[in-house]
């Protein structure tokens, strides 16, 4: 079919049987259930009861255009909730208006966003024609009674607990005005949430702040000395400081207006951080040589004035490429002295993302990390890594699986790393209890989740909410 004079044509569809990020363990679920009484190989703790929740990229429809994982695709979350020794699996799309008019359809209307195209009013109506996909598909969080589906530099939107339906938009009492990152931190001492956003046009880097009960209690401020739009994907917290890695991963319009690419690699300008005091001080900036920060694991002062940052280091950005370089995605230890130091040291040289900590600690010093060792090739497994950085000690559990982020769960009786895994032989999934005293004993529980449940990204443990007290 011809489009009309004046309307550019659809993008053609992507072809999912030859893109990488939409087949296998990628291969988006369009199925929405609500599953209860799951099988479980091993013994789920009776004390144990709360609920993990997890979000990622997973088109409602076949894209069209282009699709670039993970910023491109519709937001599902996946809940697995336990409770007195068993579990229960829920599923969700996240519908925001361009599911619901996609729904209406049959077909996706908008395509990725690196494409350029935006549907006309006479398709999808005056208020959503020219619009951009919203994508609050990286994380969710919990707080001030909001649960957030979180996007990548823009306002998230709420989630009603119960049963998984989307309330709209949230601008979190105006803190999340102009948007937020898919990262906010939460002191576990005070109980706020402090977040930061970029943008393409100045102010470049904003950030703000959300007391325990909901309320904004700094609306978004400009961080001075950042000159150019730069991605910025997570943040750490001390006590003192929001820690900003500034990598020279640019933003260039001028570029996409020509067809070029959006994110420019640009080592020549070096990485910067930025210490962002938190009783809103002058920020400090430190410069090193070019490296680049997807994830952070946590961030503490030190009684010197020193700040440590535990986190990710790649020589850079660049996806599976970088991925398959030597020793891409280390664990680093950066120690920050505020007059402008900066002492790097690698904890371990291997290929690796998503690490995470005992929430509890965030801002205080911390021993446990876990992230994932990553695989290479077109069906990747991957290798749970447990560092314990008072020991110096690195074990893995390499059962063969492609594994998600891990999260941790305090629990009485012996904390866990939870974590969904899925089997790329036989495309089924399953939800993991891993002991923090033995990580290399493998799960203590194995729980079997009803349907696959695709690779994604972050999530969220919310301890003493589970089967009814979440619907409640």
């Amino acid at each position: 079919m011809t489009a009309p004079a004046g309307v550019p044509p659809r993008p053609a569809p992507v072809d999912l049987a030859r893109h990488v990020h939409l087949r296998g363990v990628f291969e988006p679920q369009r199925t929405e259930i609500d599953v209860a009484g799951l099988a479980v190989a091993g013994e789920i703790p009776r004390g144990l009861r709360g609920t993990y929740l997890r979000n990622g990229p997973n088109p409602r429809f076949d894209p069209i255009g282009s699709y670039l994982y993970p910023l491109d695709g519709d937001a599902m979350v996946h809940r697995i909730e336990l409770a007195d020794g068993s579990a229960r699996y829920t599923n969700r799309f996240v519908r925001t208006p361009m599911v619901v008019a996609e729904e209406a359809a049959g077909h996706a209307i908008w395509s990725g966003i690196t494409d350029g195209y935006t549907p006309s009013a006479a398709e999808v109506g005056a208020d959503l024609a020219g619009t951009m996909r919203h994508l609050p598909d990286i994380n969710i969080v919990r707080h001030g009674g909001r649960l957030l589906a979180m996007a990548e530099g823009d306002q998230p939107y709420r989630l009603d607990p119960g049963d998984l339906a989307t309330l709209g938009r949230d601008p979190c009492d105006g803190a999340m005005a102009v948007g937020s990152t898919a990262h906010p931190k939460i002191d576990p001492a005070t109980g706020e949430m402090v977040l930061f956003t970029y943008a393409l046009e100045a102010p470049f880097l904003t950030w703000s702040t959300v007391a325990p009960d909901g309320r904004a209690t700094r609306e978004p401020t400009p961080i001075d000395g950042l000159a150019e739009p730069l991605m910025i994907h997570d943040m750490a917290l001390t006590s003192r400081y929001i820690v900003l890695f500034a990598c020279p991963l640019v933003f260039d319009i001028a570029a996409v207006m020509t067809g070029g690419s959006l994110l420019d690699w640009r080592p020549e300008s070096g990485t910067r951080i930025a210490l962002v005091p938190r009783d809103g001080g002058p920020v400090r900036w430190l410069s090193d040589e070019a490296f680049w920060v997807w994830h952070v694991a946590n961030a503490y002062d030190e009684p010197s004035g020193e700040v440590v940052v535990d986190y990710v280091e790649w020589r850079y950005p660049g996806g599976l490429a970088a991925v398959s370089t030597p020793n891409a995605g280390r664990l680093v230890r950066a120690r920050l002295d505020p007059a402008g130091r900066v002492d790097r040291t690698v904890v371990a040289d291997r290929s690796m993302e998503f690490p995470r900590v005992d929430d509890r600690s965030l801002t205080t010093e911390h021993r446990h990390v876990a992230t994932v060792g990553l695989g290479r090739g077109p069906d990747p497994t991957d290798t749970l890594l447990f560092h314990d950085l008072h020991t110096g000690t690195e074990t893995e559990w390499d059962p063969g699986l492609s594994m998600g982020e891990p999260v941790y769960i305090p629990h009485d009786d012996g904390d866990l790393w939870g974590v969904i895994a899925t089997d790329p032989t036989d495309l089924t999934s399953a939800f993991h209890l891993v002991a923090v005293a033995d990580p290399g004993g493998g799960p203590i529980a194995s729980i079997a989740l009803p349907q696959r449940v695709p690779a994604g990204l972050h999530g969220a443990w919310l301890p003493d909410v589970g089967m009814d007290a979440a619907r409640g």
